[in-house]
């Protein structure tokens, strides 16, 4: 490991200052905290690259699991009315579980499996991100906070106090339904209710209506009326280092350029902005509450969005390190990678941090500064904890539209802009995959869309497949054709032409094919004597594949039709004689090994007149 201390001595401190402000801006993203973006780095990078298998990833924060994380929170957040501090053992209970979920998936080595995820889900889902993190950054952009916003805030002072009343009655009933009575002596207690009572509930409905993206569309009327033409200017300057800086060179990390530059340009003119809070220096402690703070009932809605965390954080963490095998000539271990990367997201939950994966951009940072063992990941995340524990105080003033500029630069580069630009030259139904996942991502719900996005994509490809193998599979009547230039065809006895009809199977019979394949099988006419099967190119039979050749040839067997199967291979022979169509339907001795041998039989027991092929 410290073969090469020096060049993953340099490539982790230059990774580790990449992350420190991506860390930053996903922590505040989350709705957790800078700090939560830090410990996430500081955790999951150290961990992840103790554990993993990739030796020269760099793992912390980053947009696509920042945007599902922050499903969770937001969800878990409301179910303890608004309250973060209440319900973030629940919420780190649902980031423990998704860690857990990764390290079964690599003990089970399901790894390999990963890469079957259809390219236009993944697409998809990449751009929906990237138009979540632009749409709902614009409100930070502009110095609009909904919930600071007076006149925005009492519009929901009706709803409030009536939340606030059926809480009353709640705690005097027990009950979550409101009788005449109850609503008059629930009102009459109400009348009490104090001005900060109902300004915080009133908050807090308003901050729970401008979340997210329809929250960020429908507040935006109020926004543009009240925009901080200060915070919008930091934030386009932000916005404008980190592009314009990486023309000018790509030695020093233009993100940390505008972080610094902004946040102390900031400082020393001495502009009133809102920063991102206090930023705890002492070393990170674990959350004991996490053992018994919260309810089953709080993240038992959350366990299918755990899951989809885990699938996430692997896909994400192995396409990093397909980049890393190809720029440094390795290979990585998949399994061992989801091992490490669900211990370090299991570790990082414990104290606090907000999940994350193999990071490409940080990686790719690691691996052309030097980086090539463990050590450099380890090194990154050692030197984000010094800088938490000697500099919080002074993070603690950078400006939030410093942090909102750079996620909006994020949210432009996580786009899939190669998928974007061939979309006039794709199928059709590649795009409609495409553009299904990216608004349901936007719109309704990312852990549905990923979903939903891949049963479409997988009824589409059977679709596909089952066309492919209609088209190519077929009935031949040799009697119907002009002229048998087809060598097999040709050497069939004239006399015997009418009777005997040949199918040619080429592809897997499985579920998106049965229904040709029966439909197929019927056109062959019951006067036929023989229908001789040809398997050669059949690799596999689903259990939809296998009773549907139940049915065609039981259908055949009724007409008086001898069916003769050639070429048989391994998989299909075994899932025949498992059900007992063999022998039951096709006798062992109608099972050819090759055209030649099903031939020489056909002339020796049909027709006894013409004198036997020999091979």
């Amino acid at each position: 490991m410290f073969k090469h201390l020096k060049g993953d001595l340099f490539g982790g401190l230059t990774a580790g200052v990449v992350a420190l402000p991506l860390a930053l801006a996903f922590g505040v993203q989350s709705g957790m905290g800078a700090i939560a973006g830090l410990y996430g780095a500081i955790f999951i990078g150290f961990f992840a690259s103790l554990f993993g298998g990739t030796n020269t990833q760099i793992s912390g924060p980053t947009a696509p699991m920042t945007a599902v994380s922050m499903v969770v929170i937001a969800g878990i957040v409301q179910v303890y009315e608004g309250n973060l501090a209440d319900a973030l053992p629940a919420i780190l209970a649902v980031f423990i579980m998704a860690g857990l979920m990764q390290i079964s998936l690599g003990i089970l080595k399901l790894g390999k499996y990963i890469k079957y995820i259809p390219y236009p889900v993944v697409s998809g889902f990449m751009t929906g991100i990237g138009v979540i993190i632009l749409l709902t950054q614009i409100l930070p952009a502009i110095g609009y906070y909904p919930a600071e916003d007076e006149q925005f805030v009492q519009q929901f002072e009706p709803q409030a106090r009536e939340v606030i009343l059926q809480n009353l009655l709640n705690e005097s009933t027990g009950e979550n339904t409101l009788n005449f009575e109850d609503y008059q002596a629930a009102a009459t207690q109400g009348a009490q209710i104090s001005k900060e009572e109902l300004e915080k509930e009133s908050r807090t409905i308003a901050k729970k209506k401008s979340s997210g993206v329809l929250g960020a569309i429908k507040t935006f009327p109020s926004a543009i009326q009240k925009v901080d033409f200060t915070e919008l200017g930091i934030a386009l300057i932000t916005i404008f280092i980190i592009f314009g800086f990486k023309r000018i060179t790509s030695t020093i990390p233009s993100t940390l350029v505008a972080l610094l530059g902004v946040s102390i340009a900031v400082y020393f003119m001495g502009l009133e902005v809102r920063t991102i809070g206090e930023i705890p220096t002492q070393l990170p402690m674990p959350n004991f509450k996490i053992i018994t703070g919260f309810s089953i009932s709080a993240i038992a809605p959350y366990i299918f969005t755990a899951l989809t965390l885990a699938f996430l954080g692997a896909i994400d963490s192995l396409l990093t390190s397909v980049v890393a095998d190809n720029m440094t000539k390795t290979k990585h271990d998949p399994n061992k990678e989801l091992v490490g990367q669900g211990i370090g997201n299991s570790i990082a939950a414990i104290f606090g941090g907000i999940p994350g994966a193999g990071a490409t951009i940080r990686t790719v940072v690691n691996i052309n500064s030097g980086g090539k063992t463990k050590l450099s990941g380890m090194i990154a995340a050692v030197l984000l904890l010094i800088i938490v524990v000697a500099l919080g105080g002074f993070a603690e003033n950078i400006p939030s539209a410093v942090l909102a500029g750079i996620l909006i630069t994020v949210g432009i580069g996580v786009m899939d802009y190669k998928g974007l630009k061939v979309l006039g030259s794709i199928p059709k139904s590649d795009i409609i995959v495409m553009f299904t996942v990216l608004l349901l991502t936007v719109f309704w719900d990312l852990v549905y869309a990923v979903g939903i996005g891949l049963v479409l994509a997988s009824l589409i490809f059977m679709k596909k497949m089952g066309d492919v193998n209609n088209n190519k599979s077929g009935i031949k009547k040799l009697t119907g054709l002009k002229n048998i230039d087809h060598a097999d065809y040709s050497r069939i006895p004239v006399k015997l032409r009418e009777e005997i009809f040949i199918k040619e199977l080429n592809g897997p019979i499985f579920f998106g094919y049965t229904s040709d394949f029966q439909s197929m099988s019927r056109e062959i006419p019951e006067y036929a004597t023989h229908a001789i099967i040809r398997m050669k190119k059949v690799p596999f039979v689903d259990q939809s594949g296998l009773f549907a050749f139940e049915d065609v040839l039981q259908n055949l067997v009724q007409k008086g039709i001898t069916p003769l199967i050639v070429g048989i291979q391994e998989q299909p022979l075994y899932r025949l004689e498992t059900i007992d169509i063999i022998p039951d339907l096709v006798g062992a001795d109608h099972v050819f090994e090759d055209y030649n041998a099903c031939l020489n039989w056909i002339i020796e027991n049909v027709e006894d007149t013409v004198a036997p092929i020999v091979e």
